[in-house]
């Protein structure tokens, strides 16, 4: 029984999102469980997807919070 956690972060795929939406957690979810069906030949039923979203505040990069790195990365754009 395969289990499959996803990340994504808490910010929606357009700028009025502040999530994912349902239909793209239930795209995650088969694209994921097909996956492992095609790879692993894993039955869809015995396959478990996880979605977990993080906070912005709860993630960075660069040795930063993510919105202070993008703040910094903004301003060298400039």
């Amino acid at each position: 029984m395969p289990i499959v956690t996803i990340q994504v972060t808490r910010e929606g795929t357009a700028p009025d999102r502040q999530s994912v939406t349902a239909e793209e957690k239930a795209a995650l979810i088969k694209g994921a469980s097909e996956l492992l069906l095609n790879v692993l030949n894993k039955p869809l039923e015995a396959t478990f997807v996880v979605i977990e979203e993080v906070d912005t505040e709860n993630w960075g990069l660069g040795g930063l919070p993510v919105l202070e790195y993008r703040r910094q990365l903004a301003a060298k754009m400039k």
